[in-house]
């Protein structure tokens, strides 16, 4: 057959034939040396955690602050009670109308990636569960997006922080930079997630709570990395 993939690509997977596990140190340089795309690339991680043991499976689901944002624009969408309207506009929010923001997504259209909204109006919310819980943006009070703190919370989100959560294998990743970041910055960024998944591990999880790590972009090919040598 063929081999249908990209000369750019094929030449990428040769220069990786070699790759071995290696610290995020390295793991970050080959991978953005490995960005040859025309435009910013994303570098991701990935781990693997333990979260099945005894038969029984734990979720992990939790938000990280990024000390230097993951360089992707956030918009950001507040319903609240008229009251508070004023507040959710200085926030920076992008979207603050609740009226129209409620009509829109009971008919599909939503244009934000977040969405904040106050305790008092989630009876509101909750016949919306079927449209938002599968894309993903239910609020939930556990990750902070129910809450009064409307001004606090949106610069939160401007500024870095993003929700995680593991898939059924047991696997949970983000992007945590651009290809034009600093490597510094990117290394930060990896601390500051690995270390939120560190002190989330369940009091019942015996071992290593990480399995495996990896590092990639978003046309690259994948580095595993050796946490014990970080």
């Amino acid at each position: 057959m063929k081999n249908k993939s990209s000369k750019r690509f094929r030449k990428i997977l040769d220069l990786s034939k070699t790759k071995k596990i290696e610290n995020i140190d390295e793991a970050i340089k080959n991978v953005k040396r490995n960005c040859t795309a025309k435009f910013d690339e994303s570098i991701d991680v990935s781990f693997k955690l333990n979260l099945k043991q005894k038969k029984e499976e734990t979720t992990l689901r939790t938000n990280v602050n990024l000390p230097n944002g993951n360089g992707k624009k956030i918009k950001v969408a507040v319903i609240c009670e008229d009251g508070k309207t004023q507040e959710a506009k200085d926030s920076g929010a992008d979207f603050f109308d609740s009226d129209i923001l409620i009509k829109d997504i009971t008919s599909g259209k939503i244009k934000f990636d977040k969405l904040i909204v106050t305790p008092s109006m989630m009876p509101k919310i909750g016949k919306l569960g079927k449209i938002l819980g599968p894309k993903g943006l239910m609020p939930n009070p556990k990750i902070g997006t129910v809450t009064n703190s409307i001004k606090s919370t949106v610069n939160s989100i401007k500024t870095g922080q993003i929700e995680i959560k593991n898939d059924k294998d047991g696997n949970v990743g983000a992007s945590i930079g651009k290809k034009s970041f600093a490597d510094t910055k990117i290394k930060e960024n990896f601390d500051a997630f690995l270390n939120t998944i560190l002190k989330e591990k369940p009091s019942g999880i015996k071992g290593d709570f990480i399995t495996a790590a990896f590092l990639t972009s978003t046309m690259g090919v994948s580095y595993k990395i050796n946490l014990k040598s970080k």
